[in-house]
């Protein structure tokens, strides 16, 4: 029986000479979670894989998996010995060896052999749904299951703890969404500890129980999806996460529910913010759910529009800001019309003085606002 552990981060930092990759990060998981691990490239997400894999000394702060300190001022457990499988983007599957002989290779190295070897190869392999394709090689697989081939040589030694680095990345689309499914089924099978590096938003979205995003070796704000899109902590987490846009505004009153009325450059809308609000300058994240196309509202011109099956993604330009919102099949607007655009619902992000600028007024995900600050 493999025995699961948590994960806690406390203060870990690594540095490459004058860069700091990891900085000051503080994170737990709970035994059974899965944690994805957000970001843009170069956020640290992969330095600080290797750092709990045990690739990676750090140079500050403690790092321990379930009760045991393998990372810390005076401790350092080497990678071997932390019980910690890893899955690849890349499978690293040794292709004159049969799909058996990957996932028994570590079971060998350890000197597992006999019936005990059998049994542990066939119950990883089960476990994957890949039972009876012991005999094939890797070259006779699909993508998809070339990675299951990964993730059952990972589950053989019962691991404590699973990393995952981007392992969907190799995969065309519809397989992406097969597999996503498929971790999905395993860790609530198994009730694994995940760890899931990746950059795609729509796969921590939808695999992940929590979310932690990193910017600039930070971690900016760990919370369930939801959250993560409805209250998010940064103008950076706004921007990596949905689809939307930053308003500056001035928050002038606080309403019934948890709620606040606000003013910017094209009038004035009732929206949500944090518990003890207080009025003066914000800055308002509007998804395209809180637009709506009205007779009254701001006046906007239509920049874009885009078919997305079911619906059409327009995007209108208001006064300077950009506002997208989504529309269905029907009365579908053209670049160039006249709109007028309601904000019925948004959110304050708890943003510092210095995101209030009008740089801020529009981004996508892939466009993601780096001058946030991490604080939230």
């Amino acid at each position: 029986m493999r025995e699961m552990a948590g994960l806690t981060l406390e203060g870990v930092t690594k540095r490459f000479g004058s860069t700091t990759a990891v900085d000051a990060v503080d994170i737990r998981v709970a035994d059974g979670e899965f944690l994805a691990v957000l970001g843009p490239s170069g956020c640290g997400k992969t330095t600080l894989l290797r750092l709990i894999a045990g690739f990676e000394r750090p140079d500050g702060g403690t790092l321990a998996i379930g009760n045991t300190v393998v990372s810390g001022p005076r401790t350092f457990v080497p990678p071997e010995r932390r019980r910690v499988g890893i899955v690849f983007q890349s499978y690293a599957l040794w292709p004159h060896m049969t799909v058996e002989g990957n996932v028994g290779y570590p079971l060998r190295t350890a000197g597992v052999k006999g019936g005990a070897y059998r049994a542990r190869v066939e119950a990883a392999l089960a476990s994957v749904g890949l039972t009876g394709y012991g005999v094939r090689r890797p070259a006779e697989l699909s993508g998809g299951q070339r990675q299951r081939v990964a993730l059952a040589r990972c589950l053989v030694m019962e691991p404590s703890l699973m990393l995952l680095d981007e392992p969907l990345a190799n995969l065309d689309v519809h397989l992406r969404a097969s597999m996503e499914a498929e971790f999905a089924a395993f860790h609530a099978k198994t009730r694994a500890t995940m760890v899931y590096i990746t950059h795609d938003q729509s796969e921590a979205m939808a695999l992940a129980d929590r979310i932690a995003v990193m910017d600039g070796g930070r971690v900016v704000q760990v919370a369930t999806p939801r959250t993560l899109y409805r209250e998010p902590a940064t103008a950076m987490v706004a921007g990596f996460i949905g689809r939307g846009a930053l308003v500056p505004v001035t928050v002038e009153t606080a309403e019934d529910g948890g709620r606040v009325r606000v003013a910017w450059e094209r009038g004035t809308a009732i929206v949500r913010a944090a518990p003890g609000r207080r009025p003066g300058p914000g800055l308002l994240c509007v998804r395209p759910e809180d637009l709506a196309v009205g007779e009254t509202g701001a006046p906007g011109t239509v920049r874009r529009v885009v078919y997305k099956g079911g619906a059409t993604a327009v995007e209108v330009d208001v006064g300077g800001v950009t506002l997208a919102l989504s529309v269905p099949e029907g009365a579908v607007p053209h670049p160039g019309q006249s709109l007028r655009i309601a904000v019925t619902d948004g959110w304050i992000v708890p943003a510092a003085a210095d995101d209030l600028t009008p740089a801020t007024a529009a981004f996508r995900p892939e466009a993601a606002v780096r001058e946030a600050s991490p604080a939230a």
